[in-house]
């Protein structure tokens, strides 16, 4: 099946619920570019999230990601990834629901924590106690993630395929975001 994407697809949601993966795989399924905010950021800036977080702060970081978000949904249809906390801010949900649609690839804290705990790129979980930081953060970012146009659960076991085909089944049902051709 052939399909047209007519906006930007936003994947939102916590690190770890398969924003990267699930939008690489829909951007190949559905013929069309993969973008993620924190790579153009990490461009643009020439050092890491983590370096940038460390140098400049937070509130640089997200000003910084506000103006990249901007950038990216001017540009051609695409799959944007998006960093956990770029949801957070209303500048950035505004933006999103003017140039493109919200997807939420909700996960819970369980399956978050499986994916992240190794990973040590994640400067938010530098913490003493990087679980209850993560669990923190859900608590507080699951109100604002749920405000997405869109919701997708991304379960433990699940294929990243079957999760981007459940992102296409959730897009399919919007004319004005994806066409069948």
């Amino acid at each position: 099946m052939k399909w047209r994407l007519r906006k930007t697809v936003v994947l939102v949601g916590m690190m770890g619920a398969g924003k990267t993966a699930v939008g690489t795989q829909l951007a190949r399924m559905l013929q069309v570019p993969f973008r993620d905010s924190d790579d153009e950021i990490v461009k643009a800036a020439n050092m890491t999230i983590a370096e940038i977080f460390a140098r400049d702060g937070e509130p640089f970081f997200r000003e910084k990601e506000s103006q990249i978000i901007g950038r990216l949904l001017a540009d051609e249809p695409s799959i944007l990834s998006t960093g956990g906390g770029a949801y957070m801010a209303e500048a950035n949900r505004e933006a999103i629901r003017e140039g493109g649609v919200a997807v939420w690839l909700r996960a819970d804290v369980d399956l978050l924590w499986h994916r992240v705990r190794h990973r040590n790129n994640r400067p938010l979980l530098r913490t003493a106690n990087p679980y209850e930081t993560l669990r923190t953060l859900y608590a507080e970012r699951e109100p604002v993630y749920a405000q997405a146009e869109l919701i997708v659960d991304s379960e433990h076991g699940l294929s990243i395929d079957a999760t981007a085909q459940r992102v296409i089944e959730a897009l399919s049902t919007r004319a004005d975001v994806l066409e069948r051709i």
